[in-house]
């Protein structure tokens, strides 16, 4: 799965001399928090969220009288506050190459970029989506989770003999451990009851982990 999958095209985008205030305005109407920021060439020069919005204002701004304020607020300008170093990624990045650069630099976007053409932008919400579908988490089944001995056709194993009972495997996530001989695999398995898929599981693994109706 790559970025392209899931981003949002053509993104909402804010010119480097909105106010502030007017820029919280638009984020709360549309409910994002994040806007790239593009100069009047079209060309990325920003990205500014509602956190930077919300720690915009000075630390005397306690002091100020709310129409004060607001009027120090439409002063001040989004490039001023936005972070000019954007960290992007490109339509045909890996989802989860993605990911690991949001984890790896803490933040919640990634503006997606065709050579220098903004075409997308893809946010932690896009993530946890893929994160749910990869655990078919909306389908009804049974989730198991089981500790598999490290070996080339243990998988395989497990599945076929799943298939064979009957079930309906939706999803098959597999996790390493601090161990090398074995590897975590977590499945959701439909047309096929919890004790069943435990008599037919049980023999080939090492150890289950967890085993629920979900």
């Amino acid at each position: 799965m790559l970025v392209a999958n899931r981003m949002t095209p053509n993104p909402i985008t804010c010119k480097p001399d909105l106010s502030i205030s007017e820029t919280m305005e638009w984020m709360q109407r549309e409910d994002i928090r994040r806007f790239p920021v593009l100069d009047k060439n079209g060309k990325l020069v920003g990205i500014v969220t509602r956190h930077d919005l919300l720690h915009a204002s000075p630390s005397s701004v306690s002091s100020l009288s709310v129409w004060e304020v607001n009027y120090l607020f439409s002063q001040v300008t989004v490039e001023e506050v936005m972070t000019t170093d954007v960290i992007t990624v490109c339509e045909d990045c890996p989802i989860e190459e993605a990911a690991r650069i949001m984890a790896r630099n803490k933040i919640g976007g990634l503006p997606v970029m065709r050579d220098d053409q903004l075409v997308g932008i893809i946010t932690e919400s896009d993530i946890f989506k893929v994160f749910l579908e990869l655990f078919d988490a909306r389908e009804k089944g049974v989730r198991l989770t089981v500790l598999a001995p490290y070996f080339k056709g243990s998988l395989a194993q497990i599945s076929s003999k799943i298939t064979e009972a009957g079930g309906l495997i939706l999803a098959l996530n597999v996790f390493r451990g601090d161990d090398p001989t074995n590897w975590g695999c977590t499945l959701k398995v439909t047309d096929i009851t919890k004790d069943k898929l435990l008599q037919v599981v049980e023999p080939l693994v090492e150890k289950v982990i967890d085993i629920r109706e979900a």
